[in-house]
């Protein structure tokens, strides 16, 4: 096990960006995405620029090894990631992803946009994320099991209730959760449900959080359409990813009058020009784990998924699906990032030069985040909401950030990206400043 701390790094000459030595500078990958975010805002930020770079430096990263016995009585080694971006507002909050794809420059990445995401709605978090480079889907549920509570045991020297909270992310759920939790409890010698949100409601999970990010898309693209005029009811739309956040979305936006035209995942491409049969194609996924073989739509070739006219795109995948070439080709009136950093820096570019709308992610899909707070907030006290009041404050919370990030773009005449930016960079460093430096 090895830990590296980004607080004092070893760095070398990148340009405007000062790395730490741990990352490769010749291909720094979805951090160097997230480096000319930033980039892009510090002119906006005041007086407050002078603490810019700590936007860039994540506050702590911890690499773990994660030995498990396999079934077949051999010894696996996987390697597991922790990411603390920053914790000046509050304890760091990220989810936990299992692939095969994962890489550190990933983690720093989502935990960077975590920091903005929470910033960006006003939840009193930090950013912090997490992952283990893996297959799950090659894993038995007993292996699955060892290496979650393994990991676990490998980071809880940095997390807890006050300290960082996981929460899932891409492959892991409710379940994930629960033996994160127990492992963390039982090392710490008592029950602490409030160390990882998401989990079964049976053991402190919050109703309304399996399908809080949907939610949350659904509502800034609703608030976002109707400052553009485009009405949702009779509105086409094509979603990439139909599991929790997609797969919601998509319901919610069919629910609502939209016609989901056109939907992408790992195992297919499908596309119907009527309109999909939403609850007969989330009961297939269910069933089958993916949208490939829906009877009831065409199949369409993977990348004639991008040439799809629609009014309304949701990349609700994995990072850096839409780049500059497949921008040139969208035809959609708005995009709304479902996923993590799911379009490139040159590919927001093309999209803003044709007049595309980009809701982007650290606020698209602050839902789910957000009722992850409330879960923790119903955690400590042990008070527990109706659905119902979970929902309402939801929209509440989502109508009141997309407002304040739609007046900063129009008074500043900036992307929603750079407004959103903008507002959550001036409420960490705002805090960053309170705070001073220690010692």
């Amino acid at each position: 096990m090895s830990q590296a701390s980004a607080a004092n790094p070893v760095a070398i000459d990148h340009g405007n960006h000062p790395l730490p030595s741990y990352l490769d500078a010749s291909n720094l990958g979805p951090w160097g995405n997230y480096l000319q975010q930033v980039d892009r805002v510090i002119p906006h930020l005041g007086s407050l620029a002078r603490w810019a770079e700590t936007l860039k430096r994540p506050k702590r990263v911890l690499i773990v090894d994660v030995p498990i016995h396999m079934d077949d009585g051999t010894v696996a080694h996987f390697e597991g990631y922790r990411v603390q971006h920053n914790v000046s507002r509050g304890p760091g909050k990220g989810g936990v992803r299992f692939h095969q794809d994962v890489t550190l420059s990933e983690v720093m990445a989502l935990s960077a946009w975590m920091s903005v995401k929470n910033a960006a709605v006003n939840v009193p978090y930090g950013g912090a994320k997490g992952g283990i480079r893996v297959d799950p889907k090659k894993l038995s549920r007993g292996e699955l099991e060892r290496m979650t509570r393994r990991y676990t045991s490998e980071i809880g020297i940095i997390i807890g209730p006050n300290k960082d909270i996981p929460a899932p992310d891409v492959n892991t759920n409710e379940q994930i959760m629960a033996w994160m939790m127990d492992t963390y409890s039982m090392n710490t010698g008592s029950t602490a449900t409030g160390v990882v949100t998401g989990k079964p409601v049976d053991l402190g999970g919050s109703l309304g959080r399996r399908e809080a990010t949907g939610r949350g898309v659904y509502t800034v693209g609703c608030e976002a359409a109707a400052h553009i005029g485009l009405q949702i009811k009779g509105a086409r739309i094509a979603v990439q990813g139909f599991g929790n956040v997609g797969g919601v979305a998509g319901k919610l936006f069919a629910e609502g009058g939209a016609r989901i035209v056109a939907v992408q995942d790992h195992s297919g491409t499908i596309y119907q020009e009527a309109g999909l049969d939403v609850p007969a194609l989330l009961q297939h996924v269910a069933e089958q784990g993916g949208v490939g073989g829906f009877s009831k739509a065409e199949t369409m070739a993977t990348d004639s998924f991008w040439d799809v006219d629609c009014d309304i795109l949701i990349p609700a995948a994995l990072e850096q699906q839409i780049t500059a070439a497949k921008a040139s080709r969208i035809k959609a009136r708005m995009v709304i990032e479902g996923a993590n950093g799911p379009t490139t820096p040159a590919a927001d570019d093309i999209l803003q030069s044709r007049n595309i709308l980009v809701l982007p992610d650290v606020i698209a899909n602050a839902g789910g985040v957000t009722v992850s707070y409330f879960e923790w907030v119903q955690d400590f006290s042990s008070f527990f909401w109706d659905e119902e009041e979970i929902n309402a404050r939801l929209v509440k919370i989502m109508k009141h950030a997309f407002a304040a990030v739609w007046d900063v773009s129009k008074d500043q005449k900036v992307s929603l990206r750079t407004a959103t930016f903008i507002v959550a960079c001036k409420r960490i460093l705002h805090t960053r400043e309170l705070r001073g430096l220690y010692p």
